[in-house]
């Protein structure tokens, strides 16, 4: 098997804003060399399309397959923009879109047809990266930190990478696999972008304008709070449905946005405790990190120093992307990609299922 591979990520995340797509070369280890990127957003009408399916609550055929089309077209955009041919290729690490995340029930369910994406780009794909985990125990998430401690492997440690999504995540490195703390510390964007969606019919509260000039419902916070997914020790995940906007009731729209954004800081607060050591630095990748407000309030309530990934020379929009290139590379090599610390899964565990190029 050859060293070092040219990879090509996907990811479709539940923010719902988008695909994005990214080249690396890696060996799968420690070796990663972040090429082009591109990201592919969604219309508005395809976006609420999947917002249909979200839990299995309409029929998933022909969204899984108007979502692969999409992945094919991303594919080839950025085989263009970085003039490489599919034959350049040695493989696809292909997400797919999170319809359903219920680890405990062993239960999570990624949309993509890898066999369809593998014929339409002539490129092998790896995807369904969860399931081996959460068949086997695990939570099924985050499965980017291998890819964070292969990013910072020359930087000073401990140190907090703090992806803001749909979904929250913390990964915690302090210089190998086996010291590797990840977890969902909460909500993230979701939910504030589907109160202001709902409301105004906007994608996102730009900048955190909306949520600057309204008040906290500390009573209305206390009850997302209250929710028995913050008791839990980590590993843990969760899905983006865990928490309802019905809490918000007749809150005006300043006021709601001010209180799912403080949910987000404050949730994120909470999982300091559940860190081995405190970090020597913070950095947010994800789409949260260009919410202005969201990120001073971050550092208001963590009195540290918040900064973008952007500041150690990474492209926060690809990380993502990157990672499941990365993993697809382990997982063609038969390496690890989840552990007991990072998924609670029993043992290290590769995962994923390879769907050829046609010949």
């Amino acid at each position: 098997m050859k060293k070092n591979f040219i990879a090509l990520g996907l990811m479709s995340g539940t923010s719902l804003d988008g695909i994005d797509a990214a080249i690396l070369e890696t060996d799968g280890e420690y070796f990663v060399n972040p090429g082009e990127f591109l990201s592919l957003p969604y219309n508005p009408r395809f976006r609420e399309t999947i917002r249909s399916v979200l839990w299995e609550n309409g029929p998933i055929e022909n969204v899984e397959n108007q979502l692969t089309l999409l992945h094919a077209k991303a594919v080839s955009s950025l085989l263009e923009k970085a003039e490489l041919k599919a034959s350049d290729v040695d493989i696809i690490g292909f997400h797919g879109h999170t319809i359903l995340h219920d680890p405990d029930k062993g239960r999570t369910y990624q949309i993509g047809d890898g066999a369809l994406l593998a014929a339409k780009t002539n490129i092998d794909v790896v995807c369904d990266l969860r399931n081996n985990d959460v068949a086997n125990g695990g939570q099924g998430a985050p499965l980017v930190p291998l890819y964070h401690l292969a990013l910072a492997k020359k930087m000073d440690m401990p140190l907090v990478i703090l992806n803001i999504g749909g979904v929250a995540n913390i990964t915690y490195l302090d210089g190998n696999e086996l010291s590797l703390v990840a977890f969902d510390t909460g909500p993230g964007n979701a939910l504030i972008d589907d109160w202001v969606n709902s409301k105004l019919g906007k994608a996102y509260d730009q900048n955190g304008a909306i949520a600057s000039s309204g008040k906290v419902c500390q009573q209305v916070l206390n009850k997302y709070l209250s929710s028995k997914y913050f008791e839990k020790l980590p590993p843990k995940s969760m899905d983006r449905a865990e928490f309802k906007l019905s809490f918000l009731g007749d809150l005006s729209i300043e006021d709601g946005a001010a209180t799912l954004t403080a949910l987000t800081y404050e949730s994120i607060k909470r999982s300091v405790c559940l860190l081995p050591n405190r970090p020597k630095r913070w950095l947010v990748t994800g789409g949260g990190r260009h919410n202005r407000f969201l990120m001073e309030k971050l550092s208001l309530v963590l009195k540290e120093k918040v900064e973008p990934v952007e500041v150690v020379g990474w492209m926060g929009d690809a990380i993502e992307a990157q990672a499941f290139s990365y993993l697809a590379v382990r997982s063609k090599k038969k390496l690890p990609i989840t552990f007991p610390n990072t998924t609670g899964v029993r043992r290290p565990l590769s995962g994923g299922i390879l769907y050829p190029k046609q010949v």
